[in-house]
């Protein structure tokens, strides 16, 4: 009978009704990049510290999404290249420490995400962005028992409208942006079986 309340109860909480607000977790929520090098390899860098809140209806159709990444966590692998990319040339940490991306527009497939309309803003410009969402799933996370949801999103903008000039062409303009991403929904305390 425990059993079967419990099942009623994850089921309740994973229809969707009203606006679930949910806070990104930032151990499994990392914003990576992709570049082409001299026309030889695609280079790959990540960041490792984001934060943010998303806020779903998926029964209304809309949500809302804010997440800000940590550009002095940029990560390589290479010591002297992050060293780099921390600098003037290209994020300029010191100055512009933070990358922000705020949208008021999800455009809904059903009742899941497919894209995430919004505006990026890196090294003090602010531009259009659009996310392309290739995968959503929500449940009740089987080891925290409170309730997730998580996404792969991603995009391509151009560095040097950002300012970003340094090294075009030899390192490729085009930047492909992937985010991977998982929430918690405010409020849950841990489901007990």
């Amino acid at each position: 009978m425990k059993k079967l309340l419990f099942c009623l109860f994850v089921l309740f909480l994973a229809t969707p009704a009203l606006a679930e607000d949910f806070t990104i977790d930032p151990r499994h929520t990392f914003p990576s990049f992709e570049v082409s090098h001299m026309g030889l390899s695609t280079q790959r860098g990540r960041f490792n510290s984001t934060s943010g809140k998303i806020t779903l209806d998926r029964a209304a159709r809309k949500g809302t999404v804010e997440l800000e990444i940590d550009a002095t966590t940029v990560s390589t692998g290479l010591a002297e290249l992050e060293k780099h990319l921390r600098a003037e040339d290209f994020f300029n940490v010191e100055k512009f420490p933070k990358i922000s991306f705020k949208s008021s527009k999800v455009v809904f497939e059903g009742e899941n995400p497919r894209s995430v309309e919004g505006e990026i803003t890196l090294l003090g410009v602010t531009k259009p962005l659009t996310l392309s969402v290739s995968s959503f799933n929500c449940r009740v996370h089987p080891m925290t028992k409170k309730y997730v949801c998580g996404a792969d999103a991603s995009a391509t903008l151009k560095r040097s409208e950002f300012g970003m000039g340094y090294a075009i062409p030899a390192v490729s303009d085009e930047v492909r942006l992937l985010i991977q991403v998982e929430a918690i929904r405010d409020g849950d305390a841990a489901l007990k079986q």
